[in-house]
């Protein structure tokens, strides 16, 4: 078979296993439906093991039920409207406890799934800037349905085996540069200058001048010296420590919000959430977000300017899990050299269906966790670690009203954080062909510097075909990319197309 060629669907994975034992052999065999149905045996497990590692995958991913709340309650869509922040809490709770249970026992694989910070910060930023909320998650689950069909056709299997190891790598570290981007502005550490040049700089003139961006510094590196010790949920216990200082500090020196209810500004203040002891401390769920799903957007802004906005979640939300995927089954020792491991079109299948949840539940689209390999590291190896982790989802529910006391700037510590451990896939790029040099480096830096994950692959894709074949390499590229890459030239030209069609 070619190297773009889709593998026959199998239960195992390309690893050598084991001959089967022969009649009457004594050898260790599986004691259990549980472990049948899993593989735990056969891919070098345990049930203790696999349940260690869903706690810890639930530890290390708990905050996003913390910063999904935050980054998309900070948008205010064309109708005036925010989303309600324990509304929010409740549905990425909810989703990432449904999703991440239903990937394990149809994939089978310890990757859990939660609310991707790519798509949540273009919605909040980008999308609800033009139609209003409910109309912005049914362009999420239409995206779904779209990635949904490619998976279930093959496409999208083609598509990913098409996409060079290099690129996908790249994806990754281009996301977390992504997301360390994001924390800094959010915990203003990196502020806009409002001049021509720099366009940004260092907190206030220059300097770290306030106590919220303090609190972000001592957070950061709390969390950083956790994570270097490899203490189990060193983020989640950054973010309590962080927000036990910033709930102490509040109470000395009463800061207030950074943006008051009169719209008056106070540069000391908290960004998005001042940091109080709430009410009360366990309540039922809020799920009224759920099914709050509009398609008004085709009659608001026209169906052309609407069919992008779907292309470009369909893109960002198409790549961002390839290589998180690749990353998390190599740790698991579950992929062959070319990064693809056991139920790949299964994976895909549940993964675009995560986009059509986290649409018609108004948590964003849902896709697998980098920090799934915390729990893999902890010696996970298949779906009953996201049995574990994603019951543990749903409990949080009734621990929504905690989250609100969570500032926006200890949150940002582990934006940063997850960016770091993101970027470190950059290590398995070789980069000694610029070639393959130069394309990665637009995925990586083109995601940031534009405030666009869509931009940076489109810009690496486009490269790539483009510097690989005429540096005579043109026979290694998988014709799909050049389509791919022919997709990304239209959704970097829709401005003019729009206007064209328009006039």
């Amino acid at each position: 078979m070619s190297p773009t060629e889709p593998q026959p669907e199998t239960d195992t994975h390309s690893h050598e296993e084991p001959p089967p034992a022969a009649a009457g052999a004594t050898g260790p065999r599986p004691a259990s439906f549980l472990d049948r149905f899993f593989e735990i045996t056969a891919r070098g497990s345990t049930i203790p093991a696999e349940v260690r590692g869903g706690v810890v995958t639930f530890v290390t991913m708990a905050y996003i039920v913390i910063l999904n709340p935050i980054i998309l309650s900070s948008g205010t869509d064309v109708a005036g409207q925010n989303l309600a922040f324990p509304q929010v809490a409740a549905v990425t709770a909810l989703t990432a406890g449904v999703m991440t249970i239903l990937f394990g026992l149809v994939a089978r694989l310890p990757f859990a799934f939660a609310a991707g910070l790519g798509i949540n910060s273009f919605l909040a930023v980008s999308v609800v800037g033009q139609v209003t909320w409910p109309e912005a998650m049914g362009l999420v689950l239409i995206n779904g349905l779209i990635i949904v069909l490619l998976a279930a056709t093959g496409l999208r299997r083609l598509i990913f085996a098409a996409v060079p190891m290099a690129l996908k790598l790249a994806i990754t570290v281009g996301i977390g540069l992504f997301i360390a981007f994001i924390g800094f502005v959010d915990a203003g550490f990196v502020t806009a200058t409002g001049a021509a040049s720099p366009p940004v700089g260092l907190g206030v003139n220059g300097s770290v001048a306030t106590v919220p961006t303090i609190v972000f510094v001592i957070t950061l590196l709390l969390t950083g010296v956790l994570v270097a010790r490899k203490v189990k949920g060193g983020i989640l216990i950054g973010l309590l420590t962080g927000t036990v200082l910033a709930i102490a500090l509040e109470s000395v020196l009463d800061l207030g919000p950074k943006v008051g209810a009169d719209g008056t500004v106070n540069p000391q203040g908290w960004g998005l959430s001042v940091p109080e002891l709430p009410a009360q401390w366990v309540s039922l769920p809020d799920l009224s977000l759920v099914g709050q799903v509009s398609f008004g957007s085709f009659e608001r802004i026209g169906v052309l300017a609407a069919l992008m906005l779907v292309f470009t979640l369909v893109f960002t939300n198409f790549f961002d899990a390839l290589g998180t995927m690749t990353g998390l089954s190599k740790e698991a020792g579950l992929a062959d050299a070319r990064g693809e491991f056991p139920r790949l079109r299964s994976a895909l299948i549940v993964e675009g269906v995560g986009a059509v949840a986290g649409g018609f539940t108004s948590s964003s689209s849902n896709t697998v966790f980098i920090e799934s390999g915390s729990g893999i590291g902890e010696g996970a190896r298949t779906g009953l670690a996201n049995l574990v982790t994603g019951v543990l989802f749903l409990l949080a529910m009734f621990l929504t009203p905690l989250t609100s006391i969570v500032p926006s700037e200890v949150a940002a510590a582990a934006l940063v954080i997850v960016g770091a451990l993101m970027m470190a896939q950059i290590r398995q790029i070789d980069l000694s062909d610029f070639s393959v040099l130069l394309p990665v480096f637009l995925t990586i830096t083109v995601m940031p510097l534009t405030y666009s994950i869509a931009n940076g692959i489109g810009a690496g894709f486009i490269g790539w075909v483009v510097i690989r074949s005429l540096a005579g390499k043109a026979r290694e590229i998988s014709p799909l990319l050049w389509v791919v890459a022919a997709g990304f030239l239209v959704y970097f030209a829709r401005g003019p197309v729009e206007s064209l069609i328009a006039g």
